[in-house]
């Protein structure tokens, strides 16, 4: 196979991860747990988040950690096939960033999704474990005083990008790492909630 030829399978082979990562974080964890379990739809219910934390307050809390578990195996898995695609980091984080993009606009149910935290962690389990780890433990120092999932996360997310540079030194990560964040934020924006309440 000449140079020619493997650029082009790597080239279909991204392709094929980004949509795979796409098609992953579009499975709609959350609201599938709604339905099996109090035929609800999770998004009018409680916050209206498709996420772990709304299905714990409203469904129950097996069911919450069920949905936490699943969302992050989706952004794990992407990351996963992508490595075993031997691809190249651009393409490894296409991969993670397009289950992101999935699991906040999924294709399923109509584009109206989640957030993204749960999934956001899986791929940083498998990219940066060390730093992500840390991050998920310091969580629950904030989440005792405030009991506020959203609050905790948004205390202890910039350790994440600095975990990241103090253990790793990546620069590409760290950068990454942040636009996930920004992008989990702007997902959380109040505004942005009051605009789909009157919508």
């Amino acid at each position: 196979m000449d140079f020619s030829e493997k650029a082009v399978l790597a080239i279909s082979l991204g392709i094929l991860v980004i949509f795979i990562g796409y098609l992953l974080g579009s499975f709609p964890t959350a609201y599938i747990i709604g339905r099996w379990r109090k035929n609800v739809d999770i998004r009018e219910v409680g916050t209206g988040n498709m996420g772990a934390a709304n299905v714990f307050r409203e469904i129950g809390p097996w069911e919450g950690i069920l949905c936490w578990a699943g969302d992050v195996a989706k952004g794990s898995v992407a990351i996963l096939v992508a490595h075993g695609l031997h691809l190249s980091q651009p393409w490894v984080l296409a991969a993670g960033a397009t289950a992101i993009l999935g699991h906040s606009f999924p294709i399923y149910i109509g584009f109206r999704g989640g957030k993204g935290g749960a999934t956001t962690m899986g791929i940083f389990l498998v990219l940066m474990p060390i730093p992500m780890l840390i991050t998920f433990a310091a969580l629950a120092i904030p989440y005792i005083f405030v009991h506020r999932i959203f609050i905790a996360m948004c205390i202890v997310a910039p350790l994440l990008p600095f975990l990241i540079w103090f253990l790793n030194g990546s620069l590409i990560l760290t950068l990454y790492s942040l636009a996930l964040l920004l992008f989990m934020g702007f997902r959380n924006l109040p505004i942005r909630q009051l605009t789909m309440s009157k919508s």
